[in-house]
């Protein structure tokens, strides 16, 4: 198992396909991008599936999510969900996108053996999206999340993060519209996790006021607590049920008590804690000759040294060096 020193036992495993993305969200990166890895740097496919297959196998990963970047910009992204979907227990095997290439890659997807894709949404307007994404691609989003619940990849859950004065208004349309299609909403509160290290609380909507904004226009009861379990989102049943939103008070609600996720970066670094400050990487032990078992230890160590919390609100909390985009959600 890849259990912490804390109890808390890791069975969800985020891998970052690539810290490349076609979209400049300004919670994230620069207009002008960023400076991305070099190729060779980057995990290959078999040395993806292979630690996949060690988290699985012997480690005892039951949830394996891809993410980026943006990981439907990676060329193998078909043959490695279908070879994780042919793992011996088979995980549950998801996708967290911006939806772009989604609607032709939904169908593929599906016959591969994804279970079910999250897709960030921040807005269903198009100026509003050009401003936030630096790019005109809404629409392109829209369709992905179409095709995607017509794959089947159900639930189609939805990211959504509000920023204050420019999308917060936002909040009950974006909800209207996932209901009124079976998506699953989750509002996510902004994390310091950009690039630019500009993230400042105050500019932050906190899930009190997401929830504040709802409440205007919905009766939300709490969901069971029993049934969120390790998840990250506090689960509200709207208008009676049985639709429900979500919301994810990563920074004023935190949830590292329960927390069951370990994250592989597209460069091999094991990450215990998405704002961790070290590494254990598994890229350079690999290509060194490395056997399994000599992986599975690394990575089982680099777990045990998990803190007890993200630490946000600790006055010598530092953002981590690297952005999301080359963490993986």
């Amino acid at each position: 198992m890849l259990q912490d020193s804390f109890g808390r036992v890791a069975t969800d495993l985020r891998v970052s396909l690539t810290d490349r993305c076609n979209l400049r969200c300004s919670y994230c990166m620069p207009p002008e991008g960023l400076d991305w890895l070099p190729k060779a740097g980057l995990l290959t496919a078999d040395e993806i599936v292979r630690l996949v297959t060690i988290g699985v196998e012997r480690l005892g990963i039951t949830e394996v999510r891809y993410t980026g970047g943006e990981p439907l910009l990676r060329r193998e992204l078909l043959d490695i969900v279908t070879r994780t979907a042919a793992l011996d227990p088979t995980p549950q095997v998801s996708l967290t996108t911006n939806g772009i290439g989604l609607a032709r890659l939904a169908a593929p997807l599906a016959a591969a053996g994804l279970h079910r894709v999250n897709v960030s949404l921040d807005t269903l307007d198009r100026e509003t999206f050009k401003r936030l994404a630096h790019r005109d691609r809404l629409a392109d989003v829209l369709d992905g999340l179409a095709a995607a619940e017509a794959a089947g990849l159900r639930p189609v859950k939805v990211n959504a993060v509000l920023m204050r004065g420019v999308n917060d208004h936002e909040a009950v349309p974006l909800l209207r519209h996932c209901l009124e299609r079976g998506y699953e909403l989750r509002f996510i509160e902004q994390m310091p996790l950009d690039a630019q290290h500009g993230w400042r609380r105050d500019d932050m909507i906190t899930a009190d006021e997401i929830l504040a904004l709802l409440k205007e226009s919905f009766d939300l009861a709490p969901d069971s607590p029993v049934e969120r379990g390790s998840a990250p989102a506090e689960l509200f049943v709207v208008d009676g049920g049985p639709a429900r939103v979500g919301v994810i008070g990563s920074v004023t609600r935190p949830f590292c008590g329960a927390c069951d996720r370990v994250r592989l970066t597209a460069d091999g670094q094991i990450r215990n804690c998405l704002f961790a400050t070290e590494e254990s990487d598994l890229r350079a032990a690999m290509r060194s000759g490395a056997g399994d078992d000599e992986l599975a230890e690394r990575w089982t160590a680099a777990v045990r040294g998990k803190r007890a919390g993200h630490g946000i609100d600790d006055p010598a909390f530092l953002q981590p060096s690297r952005p999301m985009s080359a963490i993986g959600g």
